[in-house]
């Protein structure tokens, strides 16, 4: 399996949601997957976000180092694929705790 970033650029990202509310997020790791880089983000607000991962396509913004471009995965392989590679990153790096909160689709 490929190297992680382990020395990441962005500590949070704030995400703009469909209703538009904006939601502090903090990185987890920006990790391999298929042919690209993904992003898992756990929301700062676990009252309201039920210890929820989300998980999306990392893309370097080459414009704005501080805004990284970030896409959905709306193809039920691509998830899958991605969310493998995520728990093999959880299990190889000891987080137990996340593990348990990220719900399996």
């Amino acid at each position: 399996m490929a190297d992680y970033k382990e020395d990441l650029d962005h500590d949070t990202v704030t995400l703009i949601l469909d209703n538009n509310e904006e939601l502090e997020c903090d990185v987890i790791a920006i990790f391999p997957a298929r042919d690209g880089e993904y992003i898992a983000l756990a929301p700062q607000d676990e009252e309201n976000t039920e210890g929820r991962v989300f998980l999306y396509r990392f893309t370097e913004n080459p414009d704005d180092e501080t805004s990284p471009i970030l896409d959905n995965i709306d193809d039920d392989d691509e998830f899958d694929e991605v969310s493998e590679a995520f728990y093999e990153y959880m299990d190889e790096n000891d987080y137990e705790d996340l593990d348990e909160e990220f719900p399996e689709e």
